[in-house]
């Protein structure tokens, strides 16, 4: 789990109590918008790698699975 899944719990376990203040309600924006951002990315990976699966390029996937585990581990494509 990345650190922005972390504070987006704690902003919505927050919120869950009172209302956020206008400095959360920023945090919350820029937590979903990384979110959004990671999740498409994380898609176009688990995509590529299928279709490096289907045809049946191992050098290929075996890359693109290193891609995946870096961006799900450190949240950055590098």
């Amino acid at each position: 789990m990345l650190t922005v899944h972390w504070r987006l719990a704690e902003l919505w376990t927050t919120q869950q109590g009172r209302e956020l203040t206008e400095q959360e309600k920023a945090e919350w924006s820029a937590c979903l918008h990384y979110n959004a951002v990671y999740a498409r990315k994380l898609s176009a990976l688990y995509n590529l790698s299928w279709a490096a699966y289907a045809t049946r390029d191992v050098e290929w996937q075996h890359e693109i699975c290193e891609r995946i585990e870096r961006l799900e581990h450190d949240g950055q494509l590098k």
